[in-house]
């Protein structure tokens, strides 16, 4: 039997997760079949599999890759540019359906959320790390806790993610994130 290289593997799981990034923002994790998998990816059951336990480790694996691809734009950008982002291009951003999935389950699923708790410190530890340069280069305001800050940016990425996917993207938002971003800047 042929060795397949590590190149091979990596751009077959890659191939598997964006195909599934698609099926699972259009039908969510419920609707997402193995059927619909296999028709989306191209490939099949078994090849799928090879690479993920199950469709929630699959699911899991797709959100735990967003999450990371988020937190580096937050470490060097910022999360409200994530938002300007999603903005100006909410076709680039696929992962927004992952992250409607992720809060229904979070919400419905017990196992879920203590395996998403594991994996999404990374998202938190960037944006604590961004917030904590930023207070210390006088640009953040200095009265709020950090964690009251993320708590806060959380909650408006969350309401932004739920306008975009609601077809409600394009109303003064751009406005409203200025303004969010004063609301954390350092008051002179």
């Amino acid at each position: 039997m042929p060795k397949v290289s590590e190149d091979h593997l990596a751009a077959r799981r890659s191939q598997i997760l964006d195909g599934a990034r698609r099926c699972f923002a259009e039908y969510g994790y419920d609707g997402a079949t193995v059927r619909r998998l296999e028709e989306v990816t191209g490939l099949s059951r078994g090849a799928i599999f090879h690479h993920f336990k199950d469709k929630d480790g699959l699911f899991l694996a797709l959100a735990h890759e967003d999450a990371t691809r988020m937190a580096d734009v937050v470490a060097h950008e910022g999360l409200v540019q994530v938002m300007r982002d999603m903005l100006a291009q909410p076709d680039q951003f696929d992962w927004l359906g992952t992250r409607l999935e992720i809060a229904r389950r979070l919400r419905n699923d017990p196992d879920f959320r203590r395996s998403w708790s594991q994996r999404s410190a990374e998202l938190t530890e960037a944006t604590m790390a961004r917030l904590a340069r930023q207070k210390s280069a006088g640009r953040l305001r200095d009265d709020v806790p950090t964690d009251v800050l993320i708590g806060y940016l959380d909650l408006v990425l969350d309401g932004l993610v739920a306008r975009i996917a609601s077809g409600h993207a394009g109303e003064n938002l751009s406005a409203v994130l200025d303004l969010v971003e004063e609301s954390v800047r350092r008051r002179d």
